[in-house]
């Protein structure tokens, strides 16, 4: 996955579709490669997550309370709550083949955002967007 390939796929996720394209290039060169081996849970329902990941090669699995629930291959993506409030996941991600990701920890994540107005305004406005909808969810 180029460059601009990651850049492409950080506009589809919710947390990031509202940047412009030279934000989602400066937030992609705070990505690293990671290579994870088959069978390795990269992230673990109930336990704290610090990291996002979007999937470059290979095939994941995702399950909830031991439940299949949906795979994961190129171009998928997960964990990116995590970047803000390093809270629990909710589902866990195991490599079904060797996984090869671009990731982003919540300590590189952090730095990028204080100091760049231009990509903290539209990540609250998207939160915020994000809380409305969650709210007219919700019974009663």
């Amino acid at each position: 996955m180029g460059d601009q390939d990651l850049v492409a796929v950080l506009g589809r996720v919710p947390l990031f579709s509202a940047l412009g394209e030279k934000e989602r290039q400066r937030l992609a060169r705070s990505f690293s490669e990671r290579t994870f081996p088959p069978g390795h849970e990269i992230a673990v329902q109930g336990r704290d997550g610090v990291g996002f990941f979007v999937i470059d090669s290979g095939e994941a699995s995702v399950t909830k309370d031991g439940e299949e629930i949906r795979k994961l291959g190129p171009g998928d993506y997960f964990g990116e709550m995590a970047l803000i409030d390093q809270g629990p996941r909710s589902a866990t991600v195991t490599a079904e083949s060797e996984l090869r990701c671009h990731g982003m920890t919540s300590w590189s994540f952090r730095p990028v955002v204080e100091s760049h107005a231009e990509i903290a305004w539209p990540l609250l406005e998207t939160v915020v967007a994000r809380l409305r909808e969650a709210e007219q969810r919700r019974p009663g």
